[in-house]
């Protein structure tokens, strides 16, 4: 890390996912190694897809009133659930912001301000949000455009969550936060670029920029319509679990050689970024620093990466740089690791060029093999993930299933035939125990439709 800047905190994580909602759940349920993937809850016949990675457990209505969860998509409630875990984590509470958003929606404040302005205003200005969405409302719209044609009433909201930047502002609004609202689209890069943007802001000293930003990565879109099309770019899993349903929590199979593509995931994931200065004069306590990011653009081909690596490989080392790191000071990798054919053999190629004689030393993972892929919440997702195993995020509710009590490195499930040309270390279906008194680096890795990649460094903390 730099001397001439501040250095970037990470003092809160939040989780919703297809295994529980909270962090300690999430952590439990990756420790024993589980899959939230399931049957489809809807059939459609022009579908061959069978399968999605659902929030069961999560129930809207524990963060927002009957008559708002109509007003918007589905990613909203979860990501204030994962916010609000991540800012409870952190130490910021705002208690009025509640009535802010009640006020929102009612009828004589439709274009005023719902601000509350009895209570302190600046603690609250120096704390931005930043959502990464990928889909961001695309089940409201596909929703009020069905009603539309049907001939039925379609909602007030409807242009305000069919824009990805007023989710943002929805979110700002239900938690209280003026600083900078901001929204981060870029595919399945989108929550990793929004916690990089994050780092820039707090690394600023631009008049008005944050000392804190709530990040969040929320996607929730399992649709007919969302299946169907990325079933025409060959890019999803369409084995057929309908006749044999216990087995549906295989489908999603990175790095291993009968891998036939992604299974579609819902979620949302939050980590409260700041300076450490900031932090310290809260009296939070840090759990991991964020030292590095890097992103580029193959200017390739739409869903393809470039087959010259260089893009991808540069986004790893632009992070390295930010981080004033070497390649031999990075321990663990979370790959992308989706399960497509492509992806998988290509990240895995673009790490051996980048590390090279350290690539066989790295231990790695992927999420996705547990929860599918979140689409743009994915990176966060992989964030998240990785520091709750690292930190022990489940150490109140017990030992539980799996690997034993203490810090540990998240497995990739499914991952019992090895592949010639993924055969790097991807910590196979076994959670395995990691010393967390030291720290470690990890390297957060993404690549998105739109020729993006993105790459996050950050250093786990040794609890106190």
């Amino acid at each position: 890390m730099r001397a001439d800047r501040p250095s970037v905190v990470i003092t809160g994580l939040g989780a919703v996912t297809p295994l529980g909602v909270g962090v300690p759940a999430f952590a439990r349920a990756l420790r024993a190694g589980r899959s939230g993937v399931s049957l489809l809850s809807f059939q459609d016949s022009r579908l061959k897809s069978s399968v999605a990675a659902r929030c069961t457990d999560f129930d809207s209505r524990s963060v927002m009133s009957a008559a708002d969860i109509t007003r918007v998509p589905a990613l909203i409630p979860m990501a204030v659930a994962a916010a609000r875990e991540a800012m409870t984590q952190a130490g910021l509470q705002f208690p009025n912001a509640a009535h802010a958003h009640a006020a929102l929606y009612a009828a004589d404040h439709l274009f005023e301000s719902a601000a509350d302005t009895s209570h302190d205003l600046e603690p609250t200005r120096q704390i931005g949000l930043i959502l990464g969405t990928g889909g961001g409302g695309i089940d409201f719209t596909l929703t009020q455009a069905a009603a539309f044609h049907a001939g039925e009433r379609t909602s007030l909201w409807t242009i305000t969550n069919a824009t990805h930047g007023n989710l943002a502002g929805e979110l700002s609004i239900t938690l209280g936060l003026r600083g900078p609202s901001l929204c981060v689209s870029t595919g399945c890069a989108s929550s990793s670029d929004a916690v990089g943007i994050a780092m820039d802001q707090l690394r600023s000293d631009r008049p008005g920029a944050p000392r804190a930003v709530v990040v969040i990565g929320a996607d929730a879109h399992v649709r007919v319509e969302t299946i169907m099309g990325m079933e025409l770019l060959r890019v999803i899993s369409t084995r057929d679990f309908r006749q044999n349903p216990s087995q549906a929590g295989t489908a999603s199979r990175p790095f291993d050689q009968s891998r036939d593509g992604f299974v579609l995931g819902e979620g949302a994931w939050a980590v409260v970024l700041e300076r450490a200065d900031h932090a310290t004069q809260r009296g939070a306590r840090p759990i991991a620093r964020a030292l590095g990011y890097g992103a580029t653009c193959d200017a390739y081909h739409r869903v393809r990466p470039a087959p010259d690596l260089h893009e991808s490989a540069r986004a790893i080392e632009l992070a390295l740089a930010d981080a004033t790191l070497e390649t031999t000071d990075i321990e663990f990798v979370h790959y992308h690791g989706t399960g497509t054919p492509l992806n998988d053999a290509t990240e895995t190629a673009v790490i051996k060029k980048v590390f090279r004689e350290h690539a066989p030393k790295l231990r790695g993972h992927s999420v996705k093999s547990s929860i599918g892929h979140p689409q743009g919440a994915g990176g966060l997702a992989a964030l998240v993930s990785t520091l709750a195993g690292l930190t022990n995020a489940d150490a109140e509710a017990g030992e539980g299933e799996g690997v034993g009590a203490g810090a540990f490195l998240l497995p990739t499930i499914n991952l019992n035939t090895p592949d010639a040309q993924c055969d790097l270390n991807y910590t196979p279906n076994h959670a395995t125990l990691i010393d967390p008194e030291t720290g470690h680096n990890i390297l957060i890795n993404c690549l998105a439709f739109g020729a993006k990649n993105s790459a996050l460094i950050v250093r786990s903390l040794p609890p106190r």
